[in-house]
């Protein structure tokens, strides 16, 4: 018998290219198919009040719009946004209006309620159960939330204030979802008095255009992460 030397080599390289093409093959699939769900598009509802729904600015200017434009600009132009921002809503509107809000296509929820509530010294306690009835509707329902507080001013004490604040963040531990201590924070923080006014509107309570784009860049991250959850869930 004539042995022919060196064909099992051959053979074994020959195997080891499939092997490799077969893997290389596998890995642009993998590739593929998560550069495809990177891309699938993501609808997040706005809960709010007038901050969300843009009170006294142009469309393009108000929380909405902004938020879409910042997150075009990061690359995210996948995602929509539904304004689900009610002016003069307080948290028990908000309550009230939830289970409607998510439609089908809603995957994750921006709820952004409570300033009217302090206007009106609504009772923190009636607050807090209307914001929990809020997030536990929303994570019932297999949804990521990112929870945005407000700050309550000084002048019904110390008392109603620290109750009040310490909504969000309890809430945020209960239910294991994202919160920004306050929507107007990125405003206020860090500046005076009257550099804080000049990012305000006239009426010393709603942001002007310029206002909300600083709004919008702080809490622009956590929306990516919400976006994220979403897609993961």
């Amino acid at each position: 018998m004539v042995k022919l030397r060196g064909v099992g080599r051959l053979w074994r390289a020959y195997g080891a290219v499939l092997a490799w093409r077969k893997r290389l093959f596998a890995g642009l699939v993998a590739s593929t198919l998560a550069t495809t769900a990177l891309a699938e598009p993501v609808t997040l509802a706005a809960l709010g009040d007038s901050l969300t729904q843009g009170f006294g600015l142009a469309e393009a200017q108000g929380f909405v719009p902004q938020l879409d434009a910042w997150l075009d600009a990061q690359g995210a132009d996948e995602v929509d946004l539904i304004n689900a921002g009610v002016s003069g809503d307080t948290t028990a509107g908000g309550l009230a209006r939830v289970a409607w809000t998510l439609t089908d296509d809603v995957d994750g929820v921006i709820v952004a309620l409570g300033g009217n509530d302090v206007l009106r010294g609504i009772d923190p306690a009636v607050s807090r159960a209307n914001l929990d009835g809020i997030v536990r509707e929303i994570t019932a329902q297999g949804l990521p939330v990112l929870l945005v507080g407000i700050s309550a001013p000084g002048n019904y004490g110390p008392d109603y204030k620290s109750e009040f604040e310490a909504i969000y963040p309890e809430l945020g531990a209960t239910y294991d979802v994202q919160v920004f201590a306050d929507f107007l924070g990125p405003i206020t923080e860090g500046r005076t008095l009257q550099e804080a006014q000049a990012l305000m509107q006239s009426d010393g309570i709603h942001p002007n255009a310029s206002g909300v784009a600083m709004v919008v860049e702080a809490l622009g991250p956590l929306v990516l992460d919400l976006v994220a959850r979403a897609r993961s869930n």
